[in-house]
């Protein structure tokens, strides 16, 4: 590993010239790193990683487990075991300490695997020059010397010193916790000690970029950057338990207060009947063995990492497995619209140039098509246009279609080719003398250039943006033949034209130019003062396709009680009409409307607005607060760095793996693909999997209160001598029979109508009363069903050898058990309807196992069973077919009582399901 002992400890590279600092690491301001000299480097520095504090052994995370309160119990009854010469009951109970903590140990090994993959998913992109070519690398593969570009959005990949910048701000409030963004630009420091925080032409590792561009030369990477210094005195911080474990775990422990007072009273009773120790403690032992829910936190760990799995198969990485079962809960999505319900493959649709109207052709990012006109009119003159095209943007797209940017900036790059000018020539040609990086703030980008216009060089300024905002600030307008004339007079004309674009969804983007002969310095040292009294020069119509598939997943939201908005930047009217193709729900708003209305009156409007346009990220971000204190699970989805706040604040906060690196940060699951048909996808994997979890909970607790209260019961009414079942035969049903219902409920398809029921409700926990009295009185009747079978059954009962009794009771659990696990892993629905062959094909395993329990030589002697006739064989599978049968009526009588008439809600109600709750 490379030494933590920086280098920048050192070298103040902040108080050198910038052509020093890459002379001083052996680089080229234009050409960069050969890959050669890369390779080297990289050998000798080691890869541009932080490298983190060891985790724990796999010892240590074993050791962890086994100090689990259920584990100690179960050691506890181990040891007991021991002592009264329960020597088979004592190995039987070790080995389930023993497969517990191996479960539970490998299950957190394969969850740090998974956040270790995830990680290496999001590691971050960076455009480096190399070889003279600019090229887009994984930021773990730099090494100092590396000329880097950087622009809004970007996670700044190493510590680096700045050659070039234009309205640079980062935010470093990890590094030096200033809360601010700060402005960052060239000029050389001259003092030897600089603060950290005041070294205003260096860029740190894992800080972002929240405005402006830059190129940076890489001074240290790794362990030597800043970042790295603080990571290798940071030890590792233990992972905290998800809300749900929480639950869980507390739910254990009141079983564990039940399960040991259940203990001692049976304990005191069998002192009070005078019985021997060993007696009392054999009690003891089995009721113990019987309470303890010995696999519930591992089930529920284990089903949320299948989740994850799934998840990650689907395209959808989680960071936390509990935002699987969160994603459950989706009540409402705020969906942001370019790459997530469209195609993110930006075209020019439309050209309005000087009056005049165009049309252009092509498809995606393809360079070939052509622009037509009216028959009859004079060739255009795009000259200033395709400056703009080209030199207002950054964008690259290369010739087989392959885009390096903003899709947008593409769409005009690819515009400027069909009108017959190279973008990157161009920009080498006609360099930036000062920049307005586009702020989603004030909606425009401007840059100022020497450009040949009308034969000669002139320092001209190039402004491109939103109509409304580009409009605001001009004096002027082309007329053909680049005839200038007052605004005023084409104003009309002008605004029915961005109406015109922007009524058919198209996204509209102007032009302006303004000549600003000798007044380079004035643009150098304040540009955004010169972006006023501009000449308009003409507006692009761009339209961005629907994906297929988001008409679909915006139909199968609505069916799921969800509500899905629209957030974007565009003009509300054109943010309507792909809402209205989309099938969004009524009512749209702009940015300036929704920025003055109150927060009581924006939540009671809410229900009758899904599309937002022209949205700020303050906007968003007060959204999703208002939805979420209407009781709302809002998910959000973005890309952008203004996303990252509103996607943070969302209980679900959805990035794109096409965005920037800050909104990967800030959002708890990534879409590898982009595609809001896979947010919905996700969600019904989350709701699957959550509604597995309260399945086998419901099977896991209604199997133990049958345990519990048969052990009682026998003990106070001296059934057996107080031994119901024997400790081994508990066990037995622990190991080889419950394990299989267990596996059916986590294999079971999802119902087909599950994204047709409203969401949960996130407050309800899954130990609510309800459900406890549904666990309760399964448990009962489970209970009840198994006393019977055994006091009806011929011949005495003996807790010292085989009985008839005994074992019928072993037989009906075990069978009550499998048939139970059928008819639960659906509720409300009933367990019996398809698909249900492969739900028998495994629960056939743990019936032909009980069998040879009850009549297998060796297993007859370790359990104490004996064999059963054939008349007893049918009379206990009588018994068992009692509890399928009690279960699915219920289930029937609860849903003939849903389906019944209701008083209709409310239109409101129905539009909003917040408030219909």
């Amino acid at each position: 590993m490379v030494s933590t002992e920086s280098a920048q400890t050192h070298t103040a590279w902040y108080a050198q010239d910038a052509d020093a600092v890459v002379a001083a690491t052996s680089s080229d301001r234009q050409s960069g790193l050969t890959a050669g000299e890369a390779d080297e480097r990289r050998r000798r520095h080691g890869p541009n990683e932080i490298v983190s504090e060891p985790g724990p052994s796999t010892w240590a995370i074993a050791l962890a487990q086994l100090k689990d309160l259920m584990n100690l119990m179960l050691v506890a009854v181990a040891v007991v075991s021991v002592v009264i010469g329960e020597v088979s009951t004592a190995i039987v109970v070790a080995a389930l300490v023993v497969l517990n903590v191996v479960l539970g140990t490998r299950q957190e090994l394969k969850a740090r695997a998974s956040v270790d993959a995830l990680a290496r998913m999001q590691t971050p992109q960076v455009r480096v020059t190399r070889d003279g070519t600019l090229q887009q690398l994984a930021a773990t593969v730099l090494v100092p010397g590396d000329i880097v570009q950087l622009e809004a959005g970007d996670v700044v990949p190493a510590d680096g010193r700045l050659l070039t910048s234009a309205t640079l701000e980062t935010q470093e409030a990890a590094l030096t916790g200033e809360s601010a963004p700060v402005p960052k630009d060239t000029r050389t420091l001259g003092a030897a000690d600089v603060p950290l925080g005041d070294r205003s032409n260096m860029v740190f590792q894992n800080t972002s970029v929240t405005r402006g561009t830059a190129t940076m030369v890489v001074t240290e990477t790794a362990m030597n950057t800043q970042m790295g210094q603080i990571a290798s005195m940071l030890s590792a911080v233990a992972p905290s338990k998800s809300p749900l474990q929480r639950e869980l775990n507390s739910l254990t422990k009141v079983l564990g207060i039940i399960a040991w007072t259940a203990v001692a009273l049976i304990v005191i009773l069998g002192v009070i009947r005078g019985q021997s120790l060993t007696t009392v403690l054999l009690l003891g032992i089995s009721m113990g063995v019987s309470a303890i829910p010995t696999g519930l936190p591992t089930f529920v760990q284990a089903m949320l990492a299948f989740g994850a799995r799934q998840l990650a198969e689907a395209k959808a990485v989680v960071k936390n497995l509990t935002d699987v079962e969160t994603l459950g809960a989706t009540s409402a999505i705020n969906s942001d619209k370019t790459g997530t319900l469209t195609m993110n493959q930006m075209t020019v649709r439309t050209l309005y140039f000087h009056g005049r109207w165009y049309t252009v052709d092509g498809e995606g990012y393809s360079k070939s098509g052509r622009i037509t006109q009216t028959a009859g009119e004079a060739a255009p003159d795009f000259t200033l246009l395709a400056y703009g095209l080209c030199l207002d943007s950054d964008a690259t797209v290369s010739d087989t279609g392959d885009i390096v940017g903003d899709p947008t900036e593409a769409a005009l790059v690819v515009l400027a080719a069909k009108i017959g000018v190279d973008a990157p020539l161009t920009r080498r040609t006609y360099p930036r003398i000062a920049e307005v990086p586009f702020d989603s703030a004030y909606k425009f980008m401007a840059t100022f250039h020497h450009l040949q216009v009308d034969g000669r060089t002139q320092f001209v300024e190039l402004v491109k943006g939103g109509p409304d905002v580009v409009l605001a600030r001009c004096g002027s307008a082309y007329l053909p033949g680049r005839h200038a004339v007052p605004l005023d007079e084409v104003r009309d004309e002008l605004t029915a034209a961005n109406r015109e674009l922007s009524e058919k969804g198209l996204r509209v983007l102007a032009f302006a130019a303004r000549r600003l002969d000798g007044q380079e310095n004035a643009a150098a040292a304040d540009p955004m003062s010169l972006v006023e009294d501009l000449t308009f020069v003409g507006m692009v119509g761009i339209i961005d396709p629907l994906r297929p598939e988001a008409i679909d997943a915006v139909r199968t939201a609505h069916a799921a009680g969800i509500e899905v908005r629209m957030i974007t930047g565009d003009h509300a009217i054109t943010a309507s009409a792909i809402g209205a193709e989309l099938g969004l729900g009524p009512g749209a708003i702009g940015g300036p409307e929704l920025q003055a209305m109150s927060d009581e009156d924006l939540a009671a409007a809410l229900p009758r607005l899904h599309v937002f346009g022209r949205v700020t990220p303050q906007d968003k971000l007060r959204l999703a607060d208002i939805m979420q204190r209407g009781g709302a699970v809002v998910a959000m989805t973005g890309d952008a760095v203004n996303d990252a706040a509103a996607l943070k604040k969302a209980d679900i906060g959805v990035a794109m793996g096409s965005g920037s690196e800050v909104t990967k940060q800030a959002g708890k699951m990534v879409l590898t693909d982009d595609n809001f048909g896979t947010l919905i996808t996700a969600i019904r994997l989350g709701r699957n999997i959550y509604e597995k979890i309260v399945s086998y909970i419901r099977y896991q607790m209604s199997k133990l209160f049958s345990l519990v209260l048969l052990f009682l019961v026998a003990s106070i009414f001296d059934i057996n001598d107080g031994v119901a079942l024997t400790p081994l035969m508990v066990l037995f049903q622990h190991f080889f029979i419950t394990l299989f219902p267990v596996a059916v409920i986590m294999l079971d398809p999802s119902p087909p109508d599950l994204m047709n029921k409203p969401p949960r409700d996130p407050g309800v926990p899954i130990a609510n009363r309800k459900a406890f009295t549904q666990w309760l009185a399964y448990g009962v009747l489970q209970f009840a069903v198994t006393l019977a079978a055994m006091l009806l059954a011929p011949g005495d009962m003996s807790t010292t050898e085989a009985s008839v009794p005994m074992t019928t009771a072993f037989v009906v659990l075990s069978l009550g058990s499998i048939l139970a696990g059928l008819v639960m892993r659906r509720d409300p629905e009933s367990g019996l309807t398809p698909p249900i062959l492969g739900a028998l094909k495994i629960l056939s395993i743990p019936v032909v196992v009980t069998v040879f329990a009850v009549e297998i030589g060796f297993l007859q002697d370790l359990l104490m069973t004996t064999s059963l006739t054939g008349g007893q064989w049918l009379a206990c599978l009588g018994w068992s077919l009692i509890i399928p049968a009690v279960v699915e009526a219920e289930k029937a009588l609860r849903r003939r009582q849903h389906a019944r008439p209701t008083t209709p809600i409310s239109t409101a109600a129905a539009v909003d399901p917040q408030r219909a709750r």
